[in-house]
């Protein structure tokens, strides 16, 4: 494999983001990358993917800078590009959390786990380990007993921590999210809230499917990431499937978007079930008069008013 994704962040201090972000962009396109960063006066987030060449160079770059210095790359290898394009967008934050009284994690977080020391916790009675993702990722994959939010987006579980705070209170918290960023923010969220007991896993999941001890045990499914591989395997112990196909509910790992564009829901699906209900999550959506499986399979009149007839047996 002569391609690596290389999954960072670091909340450092950058003047100028909207400066950073254009010269930044242009770096990157220099050395043939392509992924998604965001960069804020808080810090940089992103994903790439590039040539084993191209991503030695951009970390080296990036150490050299003294704003960047420490920072951690969590690298795939991988057999091509997973990105379409190259994007640097400047924003107000590098994770979206949306508070009123923000949290800087530099001065404010939770205390910091080890793989090892996770995966203790995760085994410890008095512990509650809380998914800080949204629950389609959650939904391929998750730590066993975790609990699961029910959010579409990070910056709705500070009102569901609210809603569900007595559940937890007085309990030991610790949380987990992909690759470390969003804990930072939401441990912190959760002292400013209260709780006394709150821990990190360090580096997220990338870090502790990877790590010699643990291998990812503990973990069930597949990890959700956000590039074109739409899902990596984290346990390297046992082999196990928790997501659930949309429509007959047997073990799938494969996501789709919604054919219908006003939608774009993601949901689990098998390439059969796909076919037969013409990618779409619901009769309304494979009604929709831009649905894109009808338009990209040529699909005729005729037999789509045919496979409509199928979500009337699925009612049934």
């Amino acid at each position: 494999m002569d391609y690596r994704v290389l999954l960072f962040y670091k909340y450092t201090t950058i003047e100028d983001p909207e400066t950073f972000s254009t010269e930044h962009l242009a770096f990157c396109k220099d050395l043939e990358l392509k992924g998604r960063i965001l960069v804020a006066n808080e810090g940089i987030n992103g994903t790439l993917s590039g040539t084993k060449v191209a991503t030695d160079a951009y970390m080296a770059q990036m150490q050299a800078d003294e704003r960047f210095q420490g920072i951690t790359f969590k690298i795939d290898e991988a057999d091509g590009h997973t990105f379409k394009k190259m994007h640097v967008r400047p924003r107000t934050e590098i994770v979206a959390l949306d508070l009123e009284d923000d949290v800087d994690p530099r001065t404010l977080t939770g205390e910091y786990l080890s793989p090892k020391e996770f995966k203790e916790a995760l085994l410890a009675e008095d512990t509650v380990v809380i998914d800080a993702r949204n629950d389609y990722e959650y939904d391929l994959g998750h730590f066993r007993g975790a609990i699961r939010p029910n959010i579409t987006r990070f910056r709705d579980l500070p009102d569901w921590i609210k809603e569900n705070k007595e559940q937890f209170m007085d309990k030991k918290i610790v949380t987990y999210c992909t690759g470390g960023i969003r804990c930072e923010k939401f441990s912190g969220f959760l002292l400013k809230e209260g709780f006394e007991d709150v821990s990190q896993l360090e580096g997220g999941i990338a870090t502790y499917g990877k790590d010699p001890e643990t291998k990812g045990e503990y973990w069930d499914g597949k990890m959700y990431v956000f590039d074109e591989r739409i899902s990596v395997e984290v346990n390297q112990v046992e082999k196990t499937i928790v997501g659930k196909e949309w429509f007959d509910g047997t073990p799938c790992e494969r996501y789709i978007n919604c054919a219908n564009p006003e939608c774009n829901r993601q949901f689990l699906v098998h390439e059969e079930n796909e076919a037969t209900y013409l990618g779409s999550c619901s009769h309304e959506c494979a009604t929709h008069e831009h649905n894109r499986y009808v338009k990209a399979h040529h699909i005729s009149e005729e037999e789509r008013n045919n496979r409509l007839e199928n979500f009337k047996e699925l009612v049934k």
